[in-house]
């Protein structure tokens, strides 16, 4: 139930932040940053000015009532844990799993005799909890296993290697591998990777750029041994991922600009030149679009791309001619593909194709020869299906994972034989879930473009309620339905939960992505404030209820809300976020966004960005909403100055009463964190937005 929330919380004493009168002129633009001095971490005058706020934080938002009760379910609802899609390499297969005690999945090996193994568990490496496992690769004989690791946030992805049969250690750790993929050699004595070039070897500032392809052999000095395969003299902010087929015969590299929505692509036969120097041949090369192609067991080449396909299409060719496409999954009008496996160990064999139709996942069968449609996959649910996987000396199984609003994560097995969907494995944690109703909604944004939102509540819900609204909004990135204790806490509670499906996205293709970057990126903007005021006029909730919430280019989105619509939000939670778009650039991973964005080096689009850049638009004397900031001090995608500065601009500016607060976390970074780190985060930021809107914790 809620309670009358006046008075809430309300605008403490905030620490002293100096204005410095510094203003940039940018191609005969005047751009002041009055808070220039918190983009230095380590200067005395920030590390008061955090512990500050640290000291304010703490004590406005430890004595908010529900907050034990609030801790306690969400821990309960995190208990379920998660389970992975198993990867076969023979009678061996690699998957991962979260009980209900354990702080990170561990990743484990059932030997062909059935016995289960841990091979890599993120605690006993570290029992602070903060290592992470970042990624993993059998070889095809499923003898070893490239992973990688990163500590304390730093997402630096450390690499090594294991001998699966003893769990020992065979090589490692080789740095610089952060986004590495891993492509094995058949025998399982060398693999190609990609790392980053020594920090001596590129100018300053640019340590976390310049990526090279390689081919290691396992036991040698990475340093002196590795061979250079590609990327020298491309662009230093390219993004590289290398794959082999099966049979080890066909090697592909891709090459992304920093996260541009497009891609060069090499194909090479080690059959006839050497693994050291493949003879690389293009399959697309300035083309804008993404474009991937893997060979199958039949010989041919799977084309997977949204070239003159916004929705994607999957296509066939012939290897030694990749660049001769045929369709044989054509673009669906309304569904985007998303994902394909082969089961070819039947008569008839078929395709298995995963789609999302409005960002509910579906999987449809169809005949492998002529990719005639001829049935679909049974799913437990209006959910999002993860990736298919098949045995890589094929067969008539297939593998996925499925979860949805309230389904922790599970796996699903498809026998093409039978045709059934059965579950290979539950979520091992039993929980207690609550009743939740969901219904899609569809609205019109400013321009008139019709965009969905996902709005959860109890079926007893009368009337307006606190409301949480939450959105991303980029990078092609599609929200999906997913098992979320935050939301279903949220929800038990008697709060009104809603996802919206802005532009930016990848839920209706490339084109809605499309419509939602660089210079229109506003529609993203617009997509937010129409879904408030629809949540609003049909009764869900009231401006003086509803919060927004969202992380890193989300952080972005509700920054650049929260300046245009200052009366349509009363609270707003901007988690990771980038807001000073003059000069974003210059950290992180800052200039391989700028095709999503644009750069402030071009005239034109530096006027993009200070359309909209939050950092730029708070203006004195506005009644703002009530804020929270929250940052991890590791981060090595966004750098925290970003809401330092933001959350300083604000606390300055604000004619409200409402509170403006930072939270700064140490020892974790953009992405993954322990249970209970994420525990300490929800309760701190749900009660916040409880304490904001009205919505009583304690179950009053």
């Amino acid at each position: 139930m809620s309670r009358p929330h006046d008075p809430p919380l309300r605008r403490p004493a905030y620490p002293p932040a100096p204005r410095e009168d510094l203003v940039d002129e940018l191609h005969g633009r005047r751009v002041p940053d009055p808070y220039r001095w918190l983009e230095d971490r380590r200067s005395a005058e920030t590390e008061r000015w955090l512990a500050a706020e640290d000291e304010l934080f703490r004590k406005t938002v430890d004595v908010l009532p529900g907050r034990d009760r609030l801790r306690a379910r969400l821990t309960e609802l995190l208990s379920a844990g998660s389970v992975g899609a198993p990867v076969w390499r023979g009678d061996r297969h690699f998957f991962t799993r979260r009980t209900a005690d354990q702080e990170h999945a561990v990743l484990y090996t059932v030997d062909p005799g059935g016995a289960e193994r841990a091979l890599v568990d993120p605690i006993a490496l570290d029992p602070a909890g903060t290592t992470v496992l970042d990624g993993w690769q059998p070889d095809r004989e499923g003898r070893r296993l490239a992973y990688q690791v990163s500590h304390g946030g730093d997402e630096e992805s450390l690499l090594y290697v294991l001998d699966v049969a003893t769990g020992e250690r065979v090589e490692g750790p080789i740095d610089r591998a952060r986004y590495s993929s891993i492509a094995w050699l058949p025998g399982g004595e060398a693999y190609y990777y990609t790392r980053r070039l020594a920090p001596a070897d590129v100018p300053a500032g640019e340590e976390q750029y310049h990526r090279r392809v390689y081919l290691h052999r396992v036991g040698t000095d990475p340093e002196t041994d590795d061979a250079l395969v590609f990327g020298d003299g491309l662009d230093k902010t390219n993004y590289y991922g290398v794959a082999l087929s099966r049979d080890g015969r066909w090697l592909t590299v891709s090459a992304s600009q920093g996260t541009a929505p497009r891609n060069d692509l090499w194909l090479a036969d080690l059959a006839a030149s050497a693994p050291e120097e493949p003879a690389l041949r293009a399959v697309q090369t300035g083309v804008d679009a993404e474009t991937w192609l893997s060979v199958g067991r039949d010989g041919r080449a799977y084309v997977f791309t949204d070239r003159d396909a916004p929705r994607s299409r999957l296509c066939v060719a012939d290897p030694e001619r990749p660049e001769e496409w045929t369709d044989l999954i054509p673009q669906d009008p309304e569904a985007v593909l998303t994902d394909f496996a082969v089961l070819d160990g039947l008569d008839r064999p078929v395709l298995l194709a995963g789609w999302t139709r409005h960002a509910i996942s579906e999987i449809t069968v169809h005949d492998l020869a002529t990719g005639e449609r001829i049935g679909t996959v049974p799913a437990p649910g209006l959910g999002s299906i993860g990736g298919i996987v098949e045995r890589p000396e094929g067969g008539h199984e297939a593998w996925f994972g499925y979860t949805d609003n309230t389904t922790p994560s599970s796996v699903l097995h498809y026998d093409a034989r039978t045709g059934e969907t059965t579950t290979w494995a539950a979520a091992p944690g039993a929980v207690r879930l609550p009743e939740i109703e969901s219904r899609q909604i569809v609205y019109p944004s400013a321009d008139g473009t019709e965009v969905r939102m996902l709005v959860m509540s109890r079926p007893d819900r009368t009337g307006p309620r606190p409301a949480i609204l939450y959105g991303y909004g980029g990078f092609n990135v599609p929200l999906t339905p997913s098992y979320s204790a935050s939301v279903l806490a949220w929800v038990e509670a008697g709060g009104v939960y809603a996802v919206a499906n802005l532009r930016g996205g990848s839920e209706e293709g490339e084109e809605w992505h499309r419509a939602g970057m660089r210079e229109r990126k506003q529609n993203v903007f617009d997509d937010l404030h129409a879904a408030a005021e629809t949540l609003v006029a049909q009764g869900w909730t009231t401006a003086d209820r509803l919060a927004i919430s969202g992380g890193s280019n989300g952080g972005l989105l509700v920054g650049a809300a929260l300046t245009q619509r200052p009366d349509l939000y009363r609270a707003v939670v901007c988690s990771a976020p980038l807001l000073d778009m003059a000069r974003y650039e210059l950290f992180g991973l800052g200039q391989t966004w700028n095709d999503e964005y644009g750069s402030a080096a071009d005239p034109e689009e530096l006027g993009w960005l200070l359309s909209y850049s939050p950092y730029h638009h708070v203006r004195e004397g506005v009644a703002y909403p009530a804020v929270l900031f929250t940052v991890f001090d590791s981060d090595t995608r966004v750098d925290p100055l970003h809401a330092r500065k933001m959350c300083a601009a604000l606390q300055h500016a604000s004619a409200s009463d409402l509170p403006v607060l930072l939270r700064n976390e140490a020892h974790v970074g953009h992405a993954g964190r322990s249970v209970s780190r994420s525990v300490d985060l929800m309760t701190d930021t749900l009660s916040f937005t409880a304490a904001q809107t009205g919505l009583d914790l304690d179950g009053r």
